[in-house]
């Protein structure tokens, strides 16, 4: 090999090295397997746009927050569920356990929410941060529950 073909070889290993380290990186889940987050997302939509209806009183508003958050919580129970029964023993108990770690975040996380956001520091609009505050922290874990299961 020349001095040529050697440079050209290293140039396009080079490339294809480079090329590698900057596509990213996806797992694979099963294609066959249903939209659980699209299914989730198109279910959830009722309750987002009474929470965001426009005619609503700042009452109406933490009532629609009150029935988001019960769907929420159903849909984290479905989406645990799930989940707990495609694993194994070993892997249930790993679940439980990361679940009730969950539940001691979203408990410190409401107090940290309910102590902030009172309507002393932020006027009649502190009920409806609250509200939408404590939803995020419980749709996460819905989302996060739901892509576990993208894999079952």
């Amino acid at each position: 090999m020349n001095t040529k073909n050697v440079r050209t070889w290293i140039k396009g290993g080079v490339l294809i090295f480079f090329s590698l380290l900057i596509n990213p990186v996806f797992a694979i889940d099963n294609p066959d397997a249903p939209d659980l987050i699209g299914e989730f997302e198109a279910r959830e939509q009722i309750f987002l746009k009474e929470i965001n209806n426009p005619r609503h009183g700042s009452r109406n508003d933490l009532i629609a927050y009150d029935h988001y958050q019960q769907f929420l919580d159903d849909e984290l129970n479905k989406a645990y569920r799930f989940v707990k029964s495609r694993l194994s023993t070993e892997r249930q108990q790993e679940l439980i356990n990361s679940q009730r770690n969950w539940i001691k975040f979203r408990d410190a996380e409401f107090e940290l929410i309910k102590n902030t956001w009172t309507r002393q520091n932020f006027g009649r609009s502190a009920g409806i941060s609250r509200g939408s505050y404590r939803s995020t922290v419980i749709k996460n874990r819905v989302l996060q529950l739901l892509h576990y299961a993208k894999n079952y």
